[in-house]
């Protein structure tokens, strides 16, 4: 065995969970994804980035089998690898972890074994802000879902503004010192690491998370990423996008009026329009959009991956057809460039809610620019007579 030269850098894999709403039989790391488990397919994850000192955290009675599957994931950096038991609470746990540190380390990141699918573009770029000078780094997503504050009996209280929300993911990263002195210092049991730092009166920066990095909570979440553990094979017949350039694929999608309940398009509701028709919320706008961003990177079409036998899409919305886009993108090796969409349509009326709906596409795109634009077709044909909704998508995909 080669001997990996001590890095400076270590990852604190957090798999003592017990995964009580996920149900499978076992703590939440150890269920099965493919033939391999949630915590091994992190682990492959964690060792495609940076060399690093990998501290597994599970829970008593599994060290054997984690280190079965960190072995098997480290390849050939196997030296790099240390199984220890958590504690009771998440603070626990990481702690157990920070105590198994060499001493060169100088930065830590804590990742959550049930982010599963999380590619490495965002390790390097947690990395890259600590080497930037950050103390403290967490990747977020936008906020798409409206949200409401509610009382004890679920009455709405008030809407929340959600341009000031962002979701949390994990790898977060810090300098080690920082948190050490962080969970030291910590009164209360923090929901995650960033909030101890936070506490502690550090500043803590943000960067760009993916939708690949969802977190495996329940059992809806576990058969998506076991769809797009499964579906990498496809990805993989075609050449590595490493090996190539940009990509540009053309998506279209028509829906009918005559839906149940109100309208959605363009990942809005548009209360008093006609709803469309179709297995989800028929919004041919979102659609045009998968289908294109589908055709750039060689993963077929809306059909293959949202089909009417897809029972968790039946009446979702444009953020659920989005995100999971981007995650099988993200899988495949690729990222959203940008969209364009043209609408054809005589109803609703685009303009004074373009903005609104280039921003809620982008936002279900991890942030990626998407441009709508809409036109009528002068009475003609079945949009002219007011029947349905036609879209028109172009898409640019890069190599992540």
């Amino acid at each position: 065995m080669t001997l990996t030269p001590v890095p400076r850098l270590a990852v604190i894999v957090v798999a003592a969970g017990s995964g009580t709403r996920l149900r499978g039989g076992a703590p939440k790391a150890f269920v099965g994804l493919d033939e391999r488990s949630i915590l091994h397919h992190a682990l492959r994850g964690v060792f495609t980035a940076e060399a690093a000192q990998v501290v597994v955290v599970v829970p008593d009675g599994f060290e054997g089998e984690a280190l079965t599957d960190a072995r098997d994931a480290a390849g050939d950096r196997t030296d790099l690898v240390t199984v220890v038991t958590g504690g009771a609470t998440r603070q626990e746990s990481v702690a157990a972890g920070l105590g198994a540190l060499w001493a060169d380390v100088e930065i830590v990141l804590v990742h959550d074994a049930a982010r599963a699918l999380t590619p490495r573009a965002v390790f390097d770029r947690v990395v890259a802000a600590l080497d930037a000078g950050a103390v403290a780094v967490i990747p977020t997503l936008p906020v798409v879902d409206t949200i409401k504050r509610v009382d004890a009996e679920g009455r709405v209280i008030a809407a929340v503004d959600r341009s000031e929300l962002a979701a949390a993911q994990t790898p977060q990263g810090f300098r080690r010192d920082v948190l050490e002195a962080a969970l030291r210092s910590a009164d209360d049991d923090h929901t995650d690491d960033a909030a101890a730092v936070a506490s502690a009166g550090h500043p803590v920066l943000t960067v760009e998370g993916d939708a690949a990095a969802f977190k495996i909570t329940t059992a809806p979440d576990l058969e998506r990423a076991r769809a797009i553990v499964s579906e990498r094979p496809l990805a993989a017949t075609v050449a590595a996008p490493a090996q190539r350039g940009p990509q540009v694929g053309i998506g279209t999608d028509v829906h009918a009026f005559g839906g149940d309940g109100t309208l959605w398009l363009a990942g809005l509701e548009w209360p008093g329009e006609v709803a469309l028709s179709g297995h989800s919320d028929g919004d041919a706008v979102a659609h045009a959009i998968v289908d294109a961003l589908l055709a750039a990177a060689g993963l077929g079409d809306i059909g293959t991956h949202f089909g009417v036998d897809r029972p968790e899409f039946a009446g979702a919305h444009a953020d659920a057809f989005l995100s999971h886009t981007v995650g099988l993108l993200s899988a495949a090796g690729w990222r959203v460039g940008n969209v364009s969409v043209q609408v054809q349509a005589n109803r609703p009326r685009f303009a004074a809610r373009r903005t609104e709906a280039e921003r809620a596409l982008a936002a279900a795109l991890g942030g990626a620019p998407v441009s709508v634009s809409a036109t009528t077709t002068d009475g003609l044909g079945f949009t002219g007579r007011t029947e349905g909704v036609a879209a028109f998508a172009t898409a640019l995909v890069l190599p992540a």
